[in-house]
């Protein structure tokens, strides 16, 4: 259970980094209402706090579209390019729901994965001290017996490669792959096993 107080914590620590799987409803159009973070405000939602579930961690690899200004606004990205609605279609109604969501690499910004990785196999204290800060992150969440999802095969990589002994890790396509938000919400949640 996260608590206004702990929430604050997360949001102030990670926020930059971090956010949770809760969004706004869609309007007319997949995108609408995806970058609105009101979802998070106790006084415009309420019971968002029950939803919280630190025990499923969502991970992605980078923020790849540069500095984030706003806290928690992370896997909410308005921007007419992005892809984060098909991850707020695929966890509608499912446990996933409400999940913490991170990034396993901080400050780097770099939209061509390949670059990430590459940089990575060069610089492998850098990867070391983000997985230590990962850790650290699931210590501060007070997450017991955390289930990890990789979005895609890098972070599947640097997790496996990092923390196979220490937690359970599946690995979801990446919602930036080419295909429906339909099709993506079924290879999810046949790999999850929620409908």
């Amino acid at each position: 259970m996260i608590d206004q107080t702990k929430f604050e914590f997360i949001k102030k620590k990670y926020g930059y980094y971090a956010s949770w799987a809760i969004w706004a409803d869609a309007g007319e159009k997949p995108k609408d209402n995806v970058g609105d973070l009101s979802v998070f405000d106790i006084k415009h939602n309420a019971g968002f706090l029950q939803q919280l579930n630190p025990n499923i961690i969502l991970v992605g690899l980078n923020v790849s579209r540069g500095e984030l200004k706003v806290p928690l606004a992370n896997f909410h990205d308005a921007r007419s390019e992005a892809m984060d609605f098909k991850v707020r279609y695929a966890l509608s109604g499912s446990p996933f729901w409400g999940a913490y969501m991170t990034d396993i690499i901080k400050d780097f910004d770099q939209k061509a994965s390949g670059k990430v990785m590459c940089y990575l196999s060069k610089n492998k204290q850098f990867e070391k001290e983000n997985v230590r800060f990962f850790r650290e992150e699931i210590n501060d969440l007070e997450s017991h017996n955390p289930t990890i999802i990789a979005f895609g095969g890098h972070v599947h990589t640097i997790l496996t490669r990092n923390l196979t002994n220490e937690f359970k890790i599946l690995k979801i396509p990446h919602y930036s792959i080419y295909c429906s938000k339909e099709k993506y919400r079924k290879e999810v949640s046949c790999i999850l096993q929620y409908e």
